[in-house]
Formats: structure tokens, sequence, C-alpha cells
């Protein structure tokens, strides 16, 4: 069993003070104040005060401290693949191109992808991510060894071969796995629809029921995949993955991008999140996603970016920008997706996709996940609206600290880990160079 380290700066008790506090609690607060830390846990949300003894202050300038993002749907190590397979439909994109190099990756390649993502993934204000991939151990080393927050969905498949072995695979590490680090949990997953036979779907759901765990998986995120499963089965994505149990104990669908009335209701019915990938989707020329329905069904919509080969990138910022105007466009209603609702999908929407209930807001007792938003820059002056301009007219570049278990990793442009971040950008660019010759 390869071990585990623990990096980032550990200032124990941290203030953050001088700032905008935005908790995303259900009373939508936003007032001038100041958070404070001890270890990993939150222990004051409120007014401006004094007294108490600190390890590090933080004046935070005017800026806004916030939950951090949860990104709910990515794959990490296809850092390694960035930029290589684009302007190609999905079908061909995945068979043609991608599956061939992931069949050539082994666990210090994974390894190496998923530290580059981690380093994307903190100076974009992300504090937790849900994870699909394989080798599923040095994918989990990783993101505890760069200090993420993740959840790891195993992405069961076998293109039609059952082998009982690849359900039994997926227990032992449930098992394994979820004891190894706080910082990650392990989950059940079926990669798609396609790519299993029935008799995974089905063997998925009983192991499900067994562990009392959700099932995640993707879901109708092309035309295609729809147009297919309905001739093959009769029967549309979401209702043929059901009705083998799949769905019985809640999880995530990711994309959903076709789904009609009926597939919505049911996703509701069963607890499913629905996670969306507005850039990923329109980069493969997939289309749009109809999240206000799923809104108004009563679905849990959350945010994801894919993985950096379909995207190219793991830019929350833009997610949250997309998902609020393809919506206003498709509607032809300038309302539809306010900044406010895209800011929940992206943080407290994520927490509950993710079951990371403490996670989800800035409240005493609260895991310390969090993010520093610089509001002292030219593309965020003069300040009208705070959650508007976080959604519609920040970036990336405006990210000053992420904060994930107490422990600040990035700061000010630097990363506040042992592997230095040239050390990972000349492995990665060693081991992208071996794939694509």
């Amino acid at each position: 069993m390869i071990q585990f380290q623990r990096y980032g700066r550990l200032d124990i008790k941290i203030r953050l003070f001088n700032g905008h506090v935005l908790p995303m609690n259900k009373n939508n607060d936003i007032f001038t104040g100041e958070v404070h830390t001890d270890d990993d846990v939150i222990t004051y949300v409120g007014g401006e005060t004094s007294g108490g003894t600190f390890d590090r202050e933080v004046d935070m300038r005017g800026g806004v401290i916030m939950p951090g993002f949860k990104d709910c749907h990515c794959h990490s190590p296809m850092t390694l693949f960035r930029n290589y397979a684009d302007d190609l439909p999905l079908d061909e994109w995945l068979n043609d191109k991608i599956f061939p190099l992931e069949a050539k990756l082994d666990g210090e390649s994974v390894y190496w992808g998923t530290l580059l993502a981690v380093l994307e993934y903190l100076s974009g204000g992300v504090t937790a991510v849900c994870d699909m991939y394989f080798w599923d151990e040095w994918l989990v080393k990783a993101m505890a060894d760069g200090g993420m927050r993740c959840v790891f969905v195993k992405g069961m498949s076998d293109n039609g071969n059952f082998k009982r072995e690849t359900l039994d695979a997926c227990e032992r590490n449930y098992l394994m796995l979820n004891e190894l680090s706080p910082l990650v949990r392990y989950d059940l997953g079926v990669h798609a629809e396609y790519t299993a036979s029935r008799e995974l779907l089905k063997g998925a759901a009983e192991l499900s029921a067994k562990l009392n765990a959700p099932v995640s998986i993707h879901l109708s995120e092309s035309k295609k995949e729809v147009e297919d499963c309905v001739a093959k089965y009769g029967d549309r994505p979401a209702f043929e993955v059901a009705k083998y149990g799949v769905f019985d104990k809640g999880g995530m669908a990711y994309h959903c991008v076709y789904l009609n009335d009926d597939e919505i209701a049911l996703l509701a019915k069963k607890g499913v999140s629905v996670v969306t990938n507005p850039a990923s989707n329109l980069k493969l020329a997939n289309g749009v996603a109809p999240l206000i329905k799923m809104l108004e069904a009563g679905v849990n919509v959350a945010l994801g970016t894919d993985g950096p080969a379909s995207n190219n990138g793991l830019d929350m910022f833009r997610e949250m920008y997309l998902a609020s105007v393809l919506q206003k466009s498709v509607t032809g209603d300038p309302a539809a997706m306010p900044a406010e609702t895209v800011l929940k999908m992206a943080t407290v929407n994520g927490a509950m996709a993710m079951r990371l209930y403490d996670c989800d807001c800035l409240a005493e007792g609260k895991q310390a996940d969090m993010t520093l938003i610089n509001l002292d820059r030219p593309n965020t002056r003069p300040l009208a609206n705070l959650q508007k301009s976080i959604v519609f007219s920040a970036d990336r570049t405006n990210v000053r600290m992420t904060v994930v278990a107490g422990r600040i990793l990035y700061e000010d442009g630097e990363f506040f880990t042992d592997i230095p971040a040239d050390e990972i950008y000349r492995r990665c660019e060693e081991i992208a160079g071996r794939f694509h010759k």
C-alpha cells in the first residue's frame, strides 16, 4: 500500500478580517466581518471582533471570503491529454483518441496528472472535487498528498463483456480506500449506460444496496447516446439505467443534456443530483442541458468542469458564467438562472451532491474549506452587487487564497506543497511527450 502525505501551510488558528463575508447560508447573508478557524474547523463567522490569539491573521483588504467551489464532475488525470483531441464529436473523441491514450496510463502517470489538476483547482478557488477515473489508489494518493478534498467515483465499465472481477475490485477498494484519508471518500459509479453491460448495471445496483452507497454515472450526454439506447433497448437512458436499480440510493448523473420531462421527474423522485458541465458540452457540440426545468422539478443541480481534455480547463468561473447565460439564451428570458442561483449550484448544491454536508457553507463547526476572492481589481470595480460580480465579472485571477480543511494551500500565486509546481509541470510534460509520440 502506498503511503499518504499531507501538504499545505498549517497555521492551526487563522483569523481572516476586514472583508465581505458570503457564508452561502439559507438567509443569503452578506456582511462585513471576519472568519476564524482552529485546525480544520470554522470557529467564528460574524461581525468585526477583537481579542483572541491566532497563528495567522489575514487582512482580506475588502475581499470576499466564501465557501470554496465544488467541482462535482472531473477526470483529473486527463490534464495529460489537454489540447490533444480537439474539434471532434464525442464518440470519435472518446473511442478514437482518448480510450487508446488511457490504455497507456500507469499509476505514476495518473498520480502526476492528478497533482497538476490539483494546482489548477486550488488556483481557481476549488476546495472539493468529484473525480471519476481509474488507477484508484494512485489518484486518491495524489488528492490526499495535494491536500485536496475529493470524492472519488469508480467509473466501472465492461463494454458489454461482463466480469464479476470488476464489481469485486470496486468493493475491495471501497472498503480499503475509505479508511485511508479524511480528505478522500470512495464512491460507486458506472461510466455510462453505453459502456456497461446489463449485468454490470444490475451488479452495481446490488453492490449499492449492500454497501448502502449511491451510484453515479454519465447520462444522456449526447443525442446519439440517447438515440442508440432507444434503438437498442426501447427506452431512454435514465429509465434504462433506473430499471436495474442503479438510482435506488440516489447518486449523481453527469451532463444530462438530453433528458425529457419524464426523466427529470424520475431523477427528482430518486434523489439523484444532476451535475451540468456547460463548457465541455458546448466544446463537444452536445448542446445545452435544460437546467431550468430541472430546478423547477426539484432536482439538486450542481456544477462541474468535466475533464481537461474535453473542456480544456478546470475553471469554475467559466462554468458559472456559461451556466447562467446559456439558460438565458435558450429560454429567451434574461432573468433566467440569476447569479445567486448559479453561485449556490457551485457551492452549496455541490456539497449536497457529493454529500459533503459539513462543507456547504461558512458556519461555526463546519469544515474550514474557503476561498478568498480579491475584489480590488479592474474587472470587479465598481462593486455594485457582490454575487453578480463573482459570477459575471470575476475570473480565476481574482482568487487570492484557497483553504482546505484549515490549511492554506494557495495564496497570492504561491502553492504550499512539498512538491514544487515546476517539478509537477516537468513530470507531466515528460509523460505527455511519451503518450503523444
